[in-house]
């Protein structure tokens, strides 16, 4: 890889690193609806959250079509906020319109794929960089807005600045690491152990 002789930093992060999994999904309404039920929560209550939510539905699968169904009453009673129920309606009737089929998605580049996906009110271009990162394993994709890379980034290479002028500085570094940003970010979060699910 290229990115190691111009980035010795990186070089040295992906050396002691543990080799990255796959987590590819071609479902992604079920990815985002998952993204939205963990919004600022921690990994373990979004996890058990998550599974209470899907409990609720035959086979514990959330169609849209059920979850547009789905009494306030019931999905309050698993821990999802008035806010996160009208987001995850959101995605349910976004997905009911055929607007998540995977060949869509796939066709799409993705900054057009994250204007698509933004229209959802609830999802953001973190929650999208996130999903194309992971569930679509997108090689060259830079969450610079993600305060793990922010954090991972500010300790090896020392940067000091802080909110725009950090951005641009990280973005600098990470022109080095194109074709593959996913790649060296992965590896970014697992140096801190702190890899988004």
């Amino acid at each position: 890889m290229a990115v190691l002789e111009k980035d010795p930093v990186m070089a040295a992060i992906i050396s002691q690193g543990q080799p990255l999994k796959s987590s590819k999904s071609e479902d992604l309404y079920y990815k985002l609806l998952s993204s939205i039920v963990s919004q600022q929560l921690s990994t373990k209550v979004a996890a058990v959250i998550f599974r209470r939510f899907t409990a609720l539905f035959p086979d514990e699968y959330p169609q849209p079509q059920l979850v547009l169904q789905a009494p306030d009453e019931a999905l309050r009673g698993v821990g999802l906020s008035y806010q996160k129920i009208g987001y995850v309606r959101n995605v349910a009737a976004f997905a009911a319109e055929g607007n998540l089929s995977h060949a869509t998605i796939n066709a799409m580049e993705s900054e057009d794929l994250i204007k698509h996906l933004t229209q959802i009110k609830g999802v953001g271009r973190w929650t999208v960089e996130m999903l194309l990162m992971f569930a679509l394993e997108r090689p060259d994709v830079f969450p610079v807005d993600d305060l793990g890379i922010q954090n991972a980034m500010k300790r090896h290479y020392g940067l000091e600045e802080t909110g725009k002028a950090l951005k641009l500085r990280m973005q600098e570094i990470a022109e080095d690491w194109r074709p593959y940003r996913t790649i060296a970010s992965k590896y970014l979060w697992q140096s801190l152990d702190n890899m988004p699910k």
